[in-house]
């Protein structure tokens, strides 16, 4: 008889055990889809950020080897990711690509390309607003004034690229703010019910003389491993639903990488582990401040 108790005992506390890791896995996820999109946004953002050309355009009587040389110090330079030369025939190709129009171009210049040569280059994504981009001019203006006729670039669209984002990461935000709050909420009470089970084993171990420290241990020991696990099965779920849209969706593909997704599972086992341990804490301080009587 007794076995069969503690049988069906063990039997509801893994039910419990079982029903608290589904249920933050759960939650979880969502919060995973949010900050997953917020990270592809982000990633998104930077390439579009990197994606902004710059050109430099010089004097006429610079020749393409002086030219060359401006590129090669441009190189070094920890505001610019990549840069390179452009000839006055490649000019023509991307102003023209059809050929027999950039011939035509070319009779009516006696066969020379009526574009300079030029540097193109593209800056780092944090380098990519207008302030920032101003003192890269001036930089360059005053680093090759005698040679640098003028540094060109999209005004209209970076001020898209910045603010267009900025619009979708107020969204994002708020969202998550409002799906952590309703996380918290959701584990609180999951957590809560959970422990509700063992209100007597607190209370009967307090009585006996078990100090608070010594009775809280052990359950949030168990709280930090079901956030953990929880996070691992959420992180599994985004995984799966990610792969299943990775054939109809070539943007994931080309958004997410390794060290994403990495920091995703890393942002859930956290947010995991402390919505559990706090939930867990605050539960039982609940019951290890109410009085016996008070527990029926």
């Amino acid at each position: 008889m007794k076995k069969g108790v503690d049988k069906h005992g063990r039997r509801g506390l893994q039910s419990g055990y079982l029903s608290v890791i589904v249920g933050i896995s759960l939650v979880l996820f969502m919060l995973g889809l949010v900050i997953g999109a917020y990270f592809g946004l982000e990633n998104m953002q930077q390439s579009a950020k990197e994606d902004i050309e710059i050109d430099l355009f010089f004097n006429p009587s610079l020749n393409d080897s002086d030219i060359k040389l401006i590129e090669q110090e441009l190189k070094d330079w920890s505001e610019i990711k990549s840069v390179w030369f452009v000839s006055s025939e490649r000019a023509l190709e991307v102003f023209q690509p059809n050929d027999e129009a950039a011939n035509e171009i070319k009779s009516i210049y006696n066969g020379a390309s009526p574009f300079p040569p030029s540097v193109s280059f593209h800056p780092f994504s944090s380098q990519v607003n207008k302030e920032r981009l101003e003192a890269l001019r001036q930089k360059i203006l005053t680093e090759y004034g005698d040679s640098v006729d003028e540094v060109n670039y999209d005004e209209n669209r970076i001020e898209q690229v910045n603010l267009g984002f900025l619009q979708w990461v107020y969204l994002f935000v708020a969202i998550a703010v409002l799906l952590t709050i309703i996380a918290f909420a959701m584990i609180n009470n999951t957590i809560r019910l959970a422990l509700y089970s063992k209100r007597f084993t607190i209370k009967t171990m307090q009585l006996v003389g078990a100090k608070g420290g010594f009775i809280r241990k052990p359950f949030l020991m168990n709280a930090v491993a079901q956030g953990f696990l929880s996070a691992i099965i959420g992180t599994a779920l985004l995984l799966a639903v990610f792969y299943a849209l990775r054939n109809y969706m070539s943007l994931i593909t080309n958004t997410y990488d390794l060290e994403t997704f990495l920091l995703l599972f890393a942002s859930l086992i956290v947010i995991g582990v402390f919505i559990s341990f706090f939930s867990t804490l605050f539960a039982l301080n609940r019951y290890l401040r109410k009085k016996l009587d008070s527990l029926y």
